[in-house]
């Protein structure tokens, strides 16, 4: 996918109740929906459902992949790899994570970057978890200031933090997604 990406860091696998609220939520904002195996989906969302008002665009439709990984889920190996070494993440949320949610733009315009937090911030209301997002040089020092955030890791490469974090974020003027 050619747009940014958040993860959601989960504690535990999904119940089958907490994948049906996700498959519904996904459902519901989507004007085009696919899921290729379960927890895979391969949607377009609407932005003006994660409530994203933007007149410029002609086309407010938004492709993303929104994908659980981790065992027994799908995308094992992409999981173990991308787990591997992470202590400090693990030391500040307090758990291994043992599954993923990645949510993932098919496109890299700023509307893209906006709707990705938002999309993930809809995500983690339903399934819970914690967003791992990549910083920019130089995003850790008002990022690190925003509701929300737990922590900063790995040499002010990553912010872990709520729902309310990627909210809050996407509402700074120097606001924008790793790619």
């Amino acid at each position: 996918m050619p747009g940014p990406t958040l993860v959601i860091e989960l504690a535990k696998p999904l119940s089958q109740g907490a994948l049906r609220e996700f498959r519904a939520l996904l459902i519901g904002l989507s004007s085009r929906f696919d899921e290729e195996r379960p927890g895979f989906f391969d949607i377009e969302v609407h932005t003006e459902r994660l409530g994203i008002e933007d007149k410029r665009a002609e086309d407010r439709r938004r492709p993303f992949l929104v994908y659980l990984m981790g065992p027994g889920a799908g995308d094992e190996t992409t999981f173990e790899a991308e787990h591997a070494d992470e202590p400090e993440v693990e030391a500040l949320l307090g758990f291994r994570p043992t599954h993923a949610v990645n949510v993932s733009a098919g496109r890299n315009g700023e509307i893209d970057h906006v709707a990705t937090a938002l999309l993930t911030a809809a995500v983690m209301d339903v399934i819970g978890g914690v967003a791992n997002a990549e910083l920019l040089d130089g995003q850790a020092s008002f990022v690190a200031g925003l509701p929300g955030v737990l922590g900063i890791v790995d040499d002010d490469q990553i912010a872990l933090g709520s729902a309310e974090f990627l909210r809050a974020w996407v509402g700074h003027p120097a606001f924008r997604l790793v790619k």
